[in-house]
Parts: structure tokens; C-alpha cells; sequence
């Protein structure tokens, strides 16, 4: 990144930081100080680790100028097969949350590189093939789930989806348990943000988003480059699979068909990725997830119709849109 470049990315960074600080005061005024009770904090950070985490994926895919419309099925997929697969073996405690957790990992791995596929191969609409993926993915798990959930026989798995981390500390402190999810979200947010900013793959991606062509001519081998971040997609919506069946002690193929795929583009979007590609962060997804987090809630403690939250986030995102594309046509002339 260039020292331009650097400059805009970590302006873009403090203006959206100041825009917080500015709205959870108005929000906080508004709900008589409720808002940002200790409590409350850790219960919007619960709320937006999943969509985070696949908004981390797919700040990658975007980057690339890509999209992937498969995240939510996958995420349902990933978590019958986990559940599935720590039903049959004969193996407990850490053994069997780590093996469940790479077969969920390499399932979503590999629906990723299938999703990259026919895009690196035969140059087709991300669109079209992961919109493919997430009906191949949906009617997968409910043949392997007989459309049930399947419910987990190990009580193993229930520190990692409803357990706190550190209680005994937090508790000391007088603080609100910190919730494992929301641990994984911030290790998740903090690796992805390395490799996208500090290493020669992560420059690859820049590249491939602002020119592909260019990217190409200067010895990129983007097939390669662009299949990881399918598969990076993938590992993402299989980490949430894995989460929501932790969570839920069981993996049902309902899970993740929901809002997960329009809020984790909206972080993306609302985060400052360009949907064209070239730009982008994780650290600007995160704020994306958690302005989405900040307003849901918010709207819940103001007492803001569920179905009027719904017209609210689609006016964010819209602005979000609206305001990069004044941006690439004013302020990069």
C-alpha cells in the first residue's frame, strides 16, 4: 500500500471511529443511559460475531471484485456434517472438538475451491456460481439431516457455544463474562487482518481487485489468488457452522438460511469494501458488522419495529453504496 494509500485507509479508519463515538452518545442519550451498560456491550458483540466472521470471508472475496452468495447454506451444511461427524466417532473433550472442527473446516474449504472453479477456469459470474453452491449446499443438508436437526450426543461442544471466557477473572473485575464466540471473532479478526495487510498474498489480493489484467502481466497467478479466497470464504462460513452448533448442541440445516448472507455483505459494504473491487479491510468490516449490531439493538432498546429495522438497514446499506461511488467519482479525480 502505498503512503497514500495508507493515509486514506487509516483517515478512513478515524472517521469511521468518530462516527461511532458520535453515535453510540446520541444512541446512549436516547435509551436513558442503557445503551452502554457493560452488559449490553458484550450482547451486541455476541449478536455480530457470526455475521462478522462471514463478513470476513467475503472481505476477501470482494476485494477481488467477487462475491459469494453460498455463505449461509454453507454455514448450515458445515454444521449438520459436524454434527454428524462427532455423533460417529468414538472420541471426547478436546479430541473431539478439534477433529469436528477441521472436518467442518474442510468441507467449507472445499465447497470454496468448487466455487472457484468454474470462476478461475472458464471466467463465470462469481454470482452465478456460488448462487449454484448455495442451492447444492441447502439441498445437501437437509438429504443428510432428513431435515431435522441433528442433535449432538456429546455435552463437549457446550463451553464453546455458550461458555465465557476467563469467568473466574471477569468476575473478579466485576465485569460481564465475555462470551467464547465473541473470542474466536476477535482472534479470527486480528489473523485475517495480517494476512490482508502484512503478507505478499494479501497484496496479491489489492491487486487482482484493482486490475486483474494488470495483476496477470506482472506475474500474479490469479487463478491461484482468487481460489484462496473462495476457500478462505468457505473456512469462514464453516467456523460459523461450527459455532451455531456449538451454540445450539445440534446442527440443522435452517441454520445460517436466514439474514446471514445480505448482513454479512452489508458489513462488508457498510465497512468501506468497494464493491468493485481493490479496496477494502477487515478492520472496516468489523466496524461495518458492529454499526449494524449498534443499530438493531439500539432500535430493540428504542422499542423500533422489527419490520421497520428491517427498511432501516436497507437505507445503511444503500447509503454506504451511494457514499463510495461519490467518493470514486469526486474525490479521486
Amino acid at each position: 500500500m502505498s503512503g497514500g494509500g495508507r493515509l486514506g485507509y487509516w483517515l478512513r479508519i478515524g472517521g469511521a471511529g468518530l462516527f461511532f463515538i458520535a453515535l453510540i452518545a446520541v444512541v446512549n442519550v436516547a435509551s436513558h443511559g442503557t445503551f452502554l451498560e457493560p452488559s449490553n456491550i458484550v450482547r451486541v458483540l455476541r449478536q455480530i460475531t457470526y455475521n462478522c466472521v462471514l463478513g470476513v470471508g467475503q472481505t476477501f472475496v470482494i476485494i477481488t471484485a467477487g462475491i459469494d452468495l453460498s455463505v449461509g447454506s454453507l454455514v448450515a451444511l458445515t454444521g449438520v456434517v459436524a454434527a454428524l461427524f462427532a455423533n460417529s466417532v468414538h472420541l471426547s473433550g478436546f479430541a473431539l472438538i478439534a477433529a469436528t472442527l477441521i472436518v467442518a473446516v474442510a468441507v467449507g474449504g472445499a465447497a470454496g475451491w468448487v466455487n472457484a472453479l468454474p470462476v478461475v477456469k472458464l471466467n463465470l459470474p462469481p454470482f452465478i456460481t456460488t448462487l449454484a453452491m448455495l442451492e447444492m449446499a441447502l439441498g445437501a443438508s437437509f438429504i443428510l439431516s432428513h431435515g431435522r436437526p441433528v442433535a449432538l450426543v456429546s455435552t463437549d461442544f457446550q463451553n464453546t457455544g455458550i461458555g465465557s471466557f476467563l469467568p473466574a477473572v471477569t468476575d473478579a473485575l466485576h465485569l460481564p463474562n465475555v462470551p467464547i464466540p465473541v473470542i474466536w471473532m476477535l482472534a479470527i479478526i486480528l489473523l485475517a487482518s495480517i494476512v490482508l495487510n502484512r503478507t505478499r498474498f494479501g497484496r496479491y489480493v489489492f491487486a487482482i481487485g484493482g486490475n486483474e489484467e494488470a495483476a496477470r502481466l506482472a506475474g500474479i497467478n490469479v487463478a491461484r489468488v482468487k481460489t484462496m479466497v473462495y476457500v478462505i470464504s468457505g473456512v469462514c462460513a464453516a467456523i460459523v457452522g461450527f459455532l451455531y452448533m456449538a451454540l445450539f448442541s445440534s446442527g440443522s440445516p435452517q441454520t445460517g438460511t436466514g439474514d446471514e448472507l445480505l448482513e454479512s455483505i452489508a458489513a462488508v459494504v457498510v465497512g468501506g469494501t468497494s464493491l468493485m473491487g481493490g479496496r477494502g479491510s477487515i478492520i472496516g468490516t468489523f466496524f461495518g458488522a458492529l454499526l449494524i449490531g449498534v443499530l438493531y439493538n439500539a432500535m430493540n432498546l428504542l422499542g423500533v419495529d422489527s419490520y421497520l429495522q428491517k427498511v432501516v438497514l436497507g437505507a445503511v446499506i444503500l447509503l454506504a453504496v451511494v457514499l463510495d461511488e461519490l467518493r470514486k467519482r469526486y474525490l479521486t479525480r
